[in-house]
């Protein structure tokens, strides 16, 4: 505790130093922004060594845990420290390691992904950079693609995700084409983290830049296979081995008269033990950005996963999200995850000045089947009702979202969520409402 306890007032020190110092010239200031700390040592290191930092702090509350008449209150920190090593243009290394620790917790547990003690979190050397037409990057990584709606590193999560795996990036004009072979990284307390071995992820994701005027199509093909026992993330407890192919094509882009869209739909199918898998979701998002002085756009989405259907058949019907980056996608609550769900968005953005950003939604949701459960962002299971007697309506949610970048080094965040249950939660829980409010810095040194 006391080498956490270190590294926290070692963060906070950085931080007081920042906000303090005073640029001798004016050539010190980047967009009007003082140095950060590790600038001043990276100028005092060699070109090719380069030091990066971060801290996070959010303090939190969630009040109806498991929709029961639960709370826990609680601090989280996440300290990461890095050295990227550069020799040439071609040819980096980069690593670093990961503090994320908990403090005055109650009901949750002290584990992963609230807590996971000085560990790596990234090792990788790449070969090539943006600019070659192959780039090779092995090691210890993180993974994001698109939307981040399947594979994402999940940066809300205190400790984040990340892959060992091997990426190759090819590049021919405007088509960019993504390879890799993966096995996320499961956090061990007292352990390093360390993948599960038949645990594998094989990926194809194709970038398409122009092809459609102001637009960009992603195509993708993603491979999972896991030994038995890793599929007890699917419903109604069907398990065994995993073999799933995911297909996929996100499209989204920038109309006349400022409108945006974002359409992603992806198909699934194969095996999970002796029972067949066939599944697959959407999500279709439209906006309007005003030309006013606050920049408001307003947005409209839906989003469709599907479910099991009948819970003894012998093909399972429900959507696996894989690995995504889940916080947001349905709700700063992070009650509702992309399986077995009907969803209705609506919502506006506000940016009250280049600093401070406003976001205010609405979510309705339903199961997509009531046979089927309820699953949260994580993809872990909430509630079901396999007779599929107790409704579909699973409630409605509230979101307020504000965003404050003081400066380059700092930023601070304020949100809050509340879920307001329907007839579903009513029946298959004790049914308390979800309340999530949070505030947030994060800092840059």
């Amino acid at each position: 505790m006391n080498r956490r306890l270190a590294a926290m007032c070692i963060a906070f020190l950085c931080l007081s130093l920042n906000l303090c110092a005073q640029p001798q010239t004016q050539q010190e200031f980047d967009d009007g922004f003082p140095p950060l700390p590790t600038d001043y040592i990276n100028e005092r290191l060699p070109k090719w060594v380069q030091l990066v930092g971060s801290f996070r702090l959010r303090y939190e509350d969630q009040d109806g845990i498991s929709f029961k008449n639960e709370s826990d209150t609680h601090l989280l920190t996440q300290l990461w420290v890095g050295v990227k090593v550069q020799p040439t243009a071609w040819l980096s290394f980069f690593g670093e390691a990961q503090d994320s620790e908990i403090f005055f917790n109650g009901v949750l547990a002290g584990k992963s992904p609230y807590k996971d003690p000085w560990d790596l979190h990234q090792a990788w050397v790449q070969i090539g950079n943006a600019t070659t037409p192959v780039t090779v990057e092995v090691g210890r990584q993180e993974l994001n693609f698109g939307a981040q709606r399947l594979i994402g590193a999940a940066p809300w999560l205190n400790a984040p995700r990340v892959f060992d795996a091997a990426l190759t990036t090819f590049r021919f004009l405007d088509v960019q084409v993504d390879a890799f072979v993966s096995s996320v990284v499961n956090s061990v307390l007292g352990e390093p983290d360390q993948i599960k071995p038949g645990n594998l992820l094989y990926g194809l994701y194709g970038t398409l830049a122009h092809l459609v005027p102001d637009s960009s199509l992603e195509p993708y093909f993603i491979w999972r296979l896991a030994p038995t026992g890793s599929g007890a993330a699917y419903a109604n407890g069907v398990k065994g081995h995993l073999d799933e192919k995911t297909f996929g094509l996100r499209w989204s882009g920038k109309l006349p008269s400022h409108f945006d869209y974002d359409v992603e739909m992806a198909r699934q199918y194969g095996d999970i033990g002796a029972d067949g898998i066939s599944a697959w979701a959407g999500h279709w998002n439209a906006g309007k950005t005003f030309e006013a002085k606050l920049k408001p756009r307003i947005f409209v989405e839906s989003n469709y996963a599907s479910g099991n259907s009948n819970p003894s058949g012998t093909t399972v019907g429900t959507f696996d999200q894989l690995y995504p980056s889940g916080h947001d996608k349905f709700g700063e609550t992070d009650q509702v995850g992309w399986r077995n769900i009907i969803d209705f968005k609506t919502g506006a953005e506000l940016n009250l000045s280049k600093k401070i950003a406003l976001v205010t939604s609405y979510y309705n949701f339903w199961l997509a089947n009531a046979h089927d459960g309820l699953y949260a962002a994580t993809g872990a299971v909430v509630a079901k009702s396999l007779t599929g007697v107790d409704g579909t309506h699973v409630g409605q949610e509230l979101d307020e979202e504000a965003i404050y970048k003081w400066n380059k080094a700092v930023q601070f965040g304020f949100g809050y969520g509340h879920l307001f249950t329907g007839e579903f939660l009513d029946k298959t829980t004790p049914g308390k409402s979800y309340n999530y409010p949070y505030v947030m810095m994060n800092y840059k040194f």
